[in-house]
């Protein structure tokens, strides 16, 4: 279960930066509600929001169904441009068992997946990451064990969610160990962080698939 979940939702990022910062969108604080399919269990609905803290970011998602629960949170914050971790907490339980982990500053080298995934949101087509020459992506899980990942950015493209029609920013990454995995996201362009969609697959077939059922911008008007 954390494995899929960590697949579905904690995506990647961190590596090629771009060279003109200023064209990267600016971050803004959401809540957002997503509906978590996972072959083989019930569905779920994960909680996302995205808050500023004074100097810092802070990405969190939870989720929770009747056998299962995990949360993931990241404090981050942006310098020239660049993402880079504060702190990184995470625990999961699968019927009632389950462990806690905490990541220090001095204990990623890279970033973590929550910042990774805000990070990647947001850089994702400025660095031209194509199919045929992908980017590099290094990251850490919630034990801090690196983590390699390539990913392409393909065509715009629109997402028809149940919170409605969005263009879309759609990234495609793939396991740099087990190329047969690969997960396809839907980024809004404008909003850092926020993913439309995203469909896991392995060897060929769908494992787990995420949509937006809700979007709460913290702005007067949603894009």
């Amino acid at each position: 279960m954390g494995a899929t979940l960590t697949a579905a939702l904690m995506t990647t990022s961190a590596a090629a930066l771009a060279d003109d910062s200023a064209s990267l969108a600016s971050p803004q604080p959401f809540e957002a509600q997503y509906r978590l399919d996972i072959r083989g269990w019930p569905s779920a609905n994960i909680t996302h929001t995205l808050t500023h803290e004074g100097s810092h970011w802070l990405s969190d998602m939870s989720f929770s169904i009747a056998v299962a629960r995990g949360n993931e949170r990241s404090r981050f914050y942006i310098d020239d441009g660049d993402t880079h971790s504060l702190l990184y907490n995470s625990s999961y339980s699968l019927f009632g068992v389950g462990d806690s982990y905490q990541l220090n500053q001095d204990d990623i080298p890279s970033i973590d997946r929550q910042a990774a995934l805000f990070d990647l949101s947001r850089r994702a087509g400025t660095e031209g990451c194509t199919e045929s020459n992908p980017c590099d992506i290094d990251f850490v899980d919630h034990r801090g064990r690196d983590e390699h990942f390539q990913y392409f950015v393909n065509e715009p493209t629109t997402a028809r969610v149940p919170a409605g029609e969005f263009d879309a920013k759609q990234v495609t990454l793939i396991d740099a160990e087990k190329p047969d995995r690969h997960l396809l996201i839907n980024f809004h362009p404008d909003w850092p962080g926020l993913i439309l969609s995203a469909t896991y697959e392995k060897e060929g077939r769908r494992q787990t698939t995420l949509t937006m059922t809700q979007f709460t911008p913290a702005e007067d008007n949603a894009p």
